[in-house]
């Protein structure tokens, strides 16, 4: 009995990672798309992403923005907030060209994805 629920368990878990992955790059988007639009910092940017029904963690974000960063996608800037120091990420230039470059390739997919099937199930 243990061993099945260890089995079912294990299944579980490697569903959740393989929608992490496959939302990996949907949730680098979002990142750079707002940091495009005004700075974000991270614990404002985890409440946004719930909002869209992302559903990650400090440890999952902060490696996304290093990364983003480390690209040349996202530029940090530190500040103090009373005692405390608060990260803000903003788009660089070369940010907002990769995000243009994306956002054609979003738009492809979702007539693909979304706008055929839909056209398909009317017929």
């Amino acid at each position: 009995m243990i061993r099945n629920r260890m089995t079912k368990t294990k299944s579980i878990q490697e569903n959740i990672d393989a929608d992490r992955e496959l939302y990996s790059g949907l949730i680098r988007l979002h990142v750079l798309h707002h940091a495009a639009e005004e700075p974000v910092f991270g614990l404002g940017m985890l409440e946004e992403l719930a909002r869209h029904g992302y559903r990650i963690s400090p440890g999952t974000l902060y490696p996304i923005l290093h990364g983003l960063e480390k690209k040349g996608y996202l530029r940090s800037t530190e500040y103090r907030n009373g005692k405390s120091l608060r990260k803000i990420y903003r788009a660089t230039p070369q940010g907002r060209k990769a995000l243009a470059a994306a956002k054609d390739k979003v738009r492809e997919l979702f007539q693909e994805v979304v706008l055929e099937n839909d056209e398909r199930g009317k017929k």
